[in-house]
């Protein structure tokens, strides 16, 4: 599947944003809760310069007896802000009455959630209701960190006919503690964009983050590694907001985060510049190629290791062996200014590689 392609419209062309080569940035309440929260929320975004509205008519919530949104009558209270602000308008749909009751009061954009793009059938049936209809749709990342699903989730759509389509990165569930509510693991989004270089991709800093504190450092991060826009959660009193209240930012709360982003370029004219990171770039290829020859000269060593272990009986896993190497990479790491967990990642990586070709050989007849 490494070699699927989508057939894609560029964000330019959807008719939604007045210009996309300024971040692309969608905005409103993690919930739809009342009239009045809606429309003052969507009137102070509309000052800010924001041109979309984000809000959640339905919520699925992980337990039940929460609030799990107001349902369709919310959608008449966005039908308003359309109206009367002259703004576009966007919410998330689970199923296919969400997707005829969105598509019914004229919504502009829809997103899918994370737990829905991590389920095939309920993608599919949502494509399915979606055949014909020319409308943007944005795809936020599975909640686990699956590149495949994420894409499985945009091909179903784009053989649904869907051309208008886009990515929200909102980060990856995880068990146990964390600075964040969900980790971004940067990685995979940056593979959507090696797969897909044309594809709009949005960062949700909001969920990402948990806490509106936080929301700043994740979207300059995503504004340094080229996003093309966020979508975050704004509503007009965030301290009573039923839900997500801790990652919602009031609008002059949004506007001076986004008065603070420094925005990168993508390339320059600068031949100084050109010449200096091509020199840099062709450094890295010599050191690559070094660390490929010192990785398959490792792994001969390492098949080695594993026919004298098989001579002599003995297993392939020495956790006392396997402790003293993380402690001494950890040590000289430190010591050359690496990160150790990073360290860590790419050892496990190279330990679990040898385990691998050992087991091999050790049930090789």
């Amino acid at each position: 599947m490494a070699g699927t392609q989508l057939d894609l419209i560029s964000a330019e062309k959807w008719g939604l944003f007045t210009n996309v080569t300024k971040p692309v940035v969608i905005a409103g309440p993690c919930s739809a809760e009342s009239e009045q929260q809606i429309f003052e929320t969507a009137k102070a975004l509309r000052v800010a310069g924001i041109e979309v509205l984000r809000a959640g008519i339905w919520k699925p919530r992980t337990r039940p007896n929460s609030f799990e949104g107001v349902g369709t009558v919310g959608l008449q209270w966005m039908q308003r802000v359309q109206r009367e602000l002259g703004m576009k308008v966007s919410t998330e749909v689970a199923n296919v009455k969400h997707v005829y009751e969105a598509l019914k009061a004229g919504v502009d954009m829809l997103w899918i959630g994370a737990r829905t793009t991590a389920n095939p059938f309920a993608m599919q049936e949502i494509s399915d209701a979606l055949k014909g209809i020319d409308i943007p749709v944005l795809v936020k990342n599975p909640v686990n960190p699956d590149v495949e699903l994420w894409i499985g989730a945009l091909e179903r759509l784009n053989l649904a006919g869907l051309k208008k389509i886009g990515v929200i990165h909102r980060g990856f569930s995880v068990y146990g503690k964390s600075k964040y509510r969900n980790v971004p693991q940067w990685q995979l989004p940056i593979e959507i964009k090696r797969r897909f270089p044309e594809i709009l991709m949005i960062c949700d800093p909001s969920h990402i983050s948990g806490k509106r504190e936080y929301i700043q450092e994740v979207a300059q991060q995503a504004m340094d590694l080229g996003f093309a826009g966020l979508i975050v959660e704004s509503h007009i009193c965030p301290e009573i907001a039923l839900s997500d209240a801790a990652q919602q930012v009031t609008p002059a709360f949004l506007t001076d985060i986004l008065g603070k982003l420094i925005i990168r370029n993508i390339d320059t004219e600068n031949l100084e510049y050109k010449e200096s990171i091509d020199d840099l770039r062709a450094q890295i290829d010599i050191i690559d190629n070094d660390l490929l020859e010192l990785l398959a000269n490792r792994m001969k060593i390492s098949d080695e290791i594993g026919k004298y272990k098989k001579q002599n009986n003995i297993t392939i896993l020495q956790p006392g062996r396997w402790d003293n190497i993380l402690a001494k990479v950890s040590e000289i790491g430190k010591a050359r200014g690496l990160d150790c967990e990073f360290l860590e990642k790419v050892f496990k990586a190279i330990h679990q590689a040898s385990i691998d070709r050992q087991t091999k050989i050790m049930n090789k007849k």
